[in-house]
């Protein structure tokens, strides 16, 4: 029986066919043929690709998370964390590569709430791939417009006299927030304290959980 040439396997062992019973976008083509391309010029193997994907997988908020916590245990690694945020990181292990990351703290007068106004850059080494509300563009258009309306509608509701600062991603620069330790947590370690910090209090869109009395 004559097949397709969809139904055909790349030298990557990826088939030649439509995603989810829709055509290939461009940008799939074109991911196809340079992966094909970086394959047949032996530029790279299956195997480090597919390793390339894990490690990509294996991001989450966990690797920020463990950030935070750090800096609220150890202020001379909050210090640094505030001074230069990629040096920081790299120091417990994340890398994240040639950008800038700027960490920027919350405080009982200061709120940080970050956005991508242009797309979706994202710290993802640290917090794993985007939610798919900050890359719409009600998010990216409205928190730069309305920060305070934004975040009551995620739940957080902030006194008036807090300062509200928006601070906009670029491609070249990336932002994580340092959220405000939670009361009551002064006997606790550096991993239950990483449990209580949320992806969404790394963005300014939520709060860490808290301790009951």
């Amino acid at each position: 029986m004559p097949h397709d040439h969809h139904d055909h396997l790349s030298p990557s062992g990826h088939p030649y066919r439509a995603d989810d019973d829709t055509a290939l976008s461009y940008w799939q083509s074109m991911e196809i043929a340079v992966r094909e391309l970086l394959l047949e010029k032996s530029i790279t193997t299956p195997a480090e690709i597919a390793a390339q994907i894990d490690a990509m997988d294996a991001r989450s908020p966990a690797n920020g998370a463990a950030l935070v916590a750090r800096a609220w245990c150890d202020p001379d690694f909050k210090e640094r964390l505030l001074k230069d945020g990629s040096a920081a990181s790299r120091e417990l292990g994340f890398d994240v590569g040639p950008m800038l990351l700027i960490a920027v703290e919350n405080t009982a007068n200061i709120h940080n709430i970050i956005v991508c106004t242009l797309c979706s850059c994202y710290p993802r080494n640290l917090l794993g791939l985007p939610p798919d509300w900050y890359k719409s563009r009600a998010y990216r258009s409205r928190t730069v417009k309305e920060p305070r309306k934004v975040l009551s509608e995620f739940g957080v509701a902030l006194p008036e006299g807090t300062h509200i600062r928006v601070h906009d991603s670029t491609a070249d620069m990336r932002y994580v927030v340092i959220p405000a330790r939670p009361n009551g947590t002064d006997k606790m370690s550096e991993s239950e304290l990483a449990k209580l910090v949320t992806r969404d209090s790394m963005i300014g869109t939520g709060l860490p959980k808290t301790v009951s009395a």
